[in-house]
């Protein structure tokens, strides 16, 4: 699938509103019962393009926003002038689960005063360098804490919550085993040996 969904308009096309709970229930309501009616549209495809600068400084582009730096401190080779990647896979899901409040709140008519979300990764740099096989290049562990503030009574809160762990995409993505799978092209000729990381 290429393009914007038929549902959602070019982002340069989209009036600013304020987005209230009431404002942000009525535009899900919209595209849940557009993609209700046509089951085709809920299928997506997100796209973004990075080029490394210089050193180990790399620009990245999504849609049409400005572009998002991102590097690693002095200790791992950088200049420190963004977050680095694994930074980001943190920013990623406490973001995401902080949107999929937002939305099933507004969709079920339950207030909430503030939402924050606080996330730690555990990494073993020897994995990325390589100085041992049995050390992961990526996060040994992820762990997060929500805070919530809410009039909502707990029994309310707790199925938000529940709702909120069981839907929210970067969550998900974290959690089980998805195919990744790329091609490597050189002086512009593609390489025999595609890379594909089998789930």
């Amino acid at each position: 699938m290429t393009g914007q969904p038929l549902f959602c308009p070019p982002i340069q096309d989209i009036p600013e509103i304020d987005m209230s709970q009431n404002a942000l229930k009525q535009a899900l309501e919209r595209t849940i019962g557009v993609v209700s009616n046509d089951p085709a549209k809920a299928r997506l495809l997100f796209r973004t393009r990075s080029r490394l600068l210089d050193g180990v400084r790399c620009s990245a582009e999504v849609r049409d926003f400005p572009p998002i730096v991102v590097d690693e401190p002095a200790e791992l080779g950088g200049s420190n002038a963004g977050p680095n990647p694994v930074e980001l896979v943190l920013v990623a899901l406490a973001t995401c689960q902080e949107i999929m409040y937002a939305a099933y709140a507004a969709v079920l008519g339950i207030p909430l005063e503030a939402v924050e979300v606080n996330v730690k990764g555990e990494l073993d740099v020897r994995g990325l360098f390589g100085l041992d096989e049995s050390v992961p290049a990526g996060y040994r562990k992820v762990s997060f804490e929500t805070v919530i503030k809410s009039p909502a009574d707990l029994a309310t809160i707790r199925d938000l919550v529940a709702r909120v762990e069981a839907h929210c995409p970067v969550l998900d993505t974290l959690i089980r085993p998805v195919e990744v799978a790329g091609t490597v092209t050189v002086n512009g000729t593609l390489l025999n040996t595609p890379v594909n990381h089998a789930v």
